[in-house]
């Protein structure tokens, strides 16, 4: 710890003596001792210093006033007086006037060398600063030991807000990753941010709450946890990559049995429990981003996979039942997709176990996020996704079978047949009602009805053929998506 004015007033062999009355900086540590014989010494003393003297420009009552006012102005913390060569003792005017602006006066003996004082000084500088750098280190290998000990940001979070003795919050976004104080509302009135250099995917804050002792931690302290967070990045896109590796051939249905359940448990999904498929698809410039961003804290414990084509990518979260509510989840996941820069619809599947049910749920999940909205479940087990969940089911060949006569006769005269007869099955079959939806005339209705008939083979008056053409329909449009 710096030496202080009442700790050389201690030191037998310095032989110094207090003069003034004044006690309010005697314990206050010394930043240095300045040597000085100007009349105003001020503009070359920076605050903390123990002024030493002999006072041999001093000569004047006045001359030695003023001198004190400027040394205190400048906030040094005690005046040291050296008697016996300009002044064979303290001034009276100097010490009233250092009684009057609280300044400790010493006398300095002649014996007693200016440089035996600042050498005391500078030593416990010294001195104190080591320890301080020791301390240092010490924290150092604490905090980079817990991380490496496998308790990951937790651990290191902990340590850190023992050592500086506050509280500390480790967001993503709208999300908490860590907190010494769960459920407390983070402001920068009372807390200070530290912004960690994790780049935009993951806009990472290390909130601490004011006041704390820092001592040069913090600053380590950011650097391990950027480092950490930059390598949970790096783990989350080969996880997902592996993981989409899986469930493509899931989804395929070139797995089954038990390649399918140790392909499963391999990327940590429990194929005899029920799970759910959460999907998000995007662009495929913002693969990175679906490899790398972080799930929020509802989604932590589930498994996520990135798949892709060279158009589309794809975000699949898979969730057994016991991790919330779907529509919950699946608002959690959309306000996180916001806050990455990413607006897609999410589609949520319905819960299901063993491989095919994971295909039945990732089908479903995906014809729920064709409806648009910001989250959407399915209403119940889709007959569409049953059927494009198998591969022995030609669903893709069955719907340009039938729509392509009409897309054909659309293109090459300007028709709408296949938005009308969109129109009329989502309708219910209404004429009256397509024919308002569409602002036309009922008999063009009919009449574009009966074209489609004579193209298709299929009377979408008759429910077995309207059947097929809205399964059709609902291929082609999931396709599209």
């Amino acid at each position: 710890m710096s030496i202080s004015l009442a700790d050389l007033l201690a030191t037998p062999q310095l032989h110094l003596k207090n003069l003034g009355a004044a006690q309010g900086t005697l314990k206050t540590p010394i930043q240095w001792a300045a040597v000085t014989e100007l009349e105003n010494p001020q503009p070359f003393l920076s605050g903390g210093e123990l002024v030493l003297t002999t006072g041999l420009k001093s000569n004047t009552a006045a001359a030695q006033r003023s001198f004190v006012r400027q040394v205190q102005r400048a906030g040094a913390v005690g005046l040291g007086f050296g008697i016996g060569l300009g002044h064979d003792q303290v001034p009276t005017a100097l010490i009233a006037e250092a009684n009057r602006w609280g300044l400790p006066v010493v006398e300095v003996p002649y014996r007693t060398p200016f440089i035996a004082i600042g050498k005391l000084v500078a030593d416990s500088r010294s001195a104190d600063h080591y320890a301080k750098l020791e301390r240092l280190l010490t924290q150092h290998q604490i905090l980079a030991q817990s991380l490496l000990a496998g308790g990951g940001l937790n651990a290191l979070l902990a340590k850190l807000a023992g050592m500086i003795r506050t509280d500390a919050v480790l967001t993503q976004f709208n999300s908490e990753l860590f907190s010494t104080c769960p459920g407390t509302d983070v402001d920068d009135e009372n807390w200070l941010p530290v912004v960690l250099a994790t780049g935009k995917r993951d806009a990472s804050t290390l909130w601490l709450r004011k006041p704390f002792d820092d001592g040069g931690i913090v600053d380590y302290a950011k650097g391990l946890i950027s480092v950490e967070l930059n390598n949970l990045v790096q783990r989350r896109q080969t996880a997902r990559q592996l993981a989409g590796q899986v469930f493509q051939d899931i989804i395929r249905g070139s797995l089954n049995g038990p390649d399918a359940t140790a392909r499963l448990q391999s990327v940590h999904v429990n194929p005899a429990a029920k799970n759910m498929v959460l999907l998000v698809r995007v662009p495929a410039g913002r693969s990175d981003t679906l490899a790398g961003m972080a799930l929020p804290q509802p989604l932590e414990s589930a498994v996520a996979a990135v798949l892709g084509s060279a158009d589309q990518q794809e975000l699949l979260i898979i969730c057994p039942t016991h991790s919330g509510a779907p529509a919950t989840l699946g608002t959690a996941l959309s306000r996180q997709m916001t806050d990455v820069g990413i607006k897609a619809p999410v589609g949520i599947g319905g819960a299901y176990a063993q491989a095919n049910g994971l295909r039945w749920s990732y089908f479903e999940a995906k014809e729920a996020a064709s409806r648009g909205l910001a989250v959407n479940e399915p209403e119940r087990l889709s007959l569409t996704s049953l059927l494009l969940a198998s591969e022995d089911v030609p669903m893709t060949d069955m719907a340009t079978e039938a729509l392509a006569p009409l897309l054909a006769f659309d293109a090459a005269h300007g028709a709408e047949l296949v938005n009308t007869l969109e129109s009329y099955l989502q309708l219910n079959g209404s004429v009256a009602a397509v024919a308002e939806a569409l602002t036309l005339h009922r008999n063009t209705v009919r009449y574009r009805l009966t074209q489609i008939s004579e193209l298709t083979g299929y009377d979408p008056a008759v429910t077995a053929d309207r059947v097929q053409l809205w399964l059709a329909l609902a291929v082609r449009r999931l396709a599209r998506e």
